[in-house]
């Protein structure tokens, strides 16, 4: 009888020569914060709401770039479990955020210039 393949298990990030569970590559799951909450049901709404939302000082109080972070942490926290389109929706709010980010740098390197 034939011997059969091995396969590769070595993690590529331990090259331990076991594979990573999935505790140590889901590492989202575990961050806890004390930071300011968006309002409930806000990533389920349009794009432009969620984007002025996260951008705001009541939700964001250092900024849209703290918000920016808080919705990539939603989107990696949701993972496989997000549908496409709503993916495609949070990553049209995302671009929308992005471009406030970079709007209130720039404020901000002019008012310091």
């Amino acid at each position: 009888m034939a011997k059969s393949p091995e396969k590769d298990t070595k993690s590529p990030k331990s090259g331990t020569g076991k594979k990573a569970s999935n505790a140590k590559r889901k590492w989202v799951s575990k961050v806890k914060t004390e930071s300011t909450y968006p309002s409930e049901g806000l990533f389920t709404k349009a794009p432009e709401t969620i984007a002025r939302q996260l951008a705001s000082k009541k939700v964001s109080p250092k900024g849209p770039g703290s918000g920016m972070r808080m919705l990539t942490y939603f989107i990696n926290r949701a993972g496989k479990g997000l549908s496409a389109t709503r993916r495609k929706k949070l990553e049209r709010a995302k671009a929308l955020l992005g471009e406030r980010v970079r709007s209130a740098r720039e404020t901000e390197r002019k008012r310091t210039a």
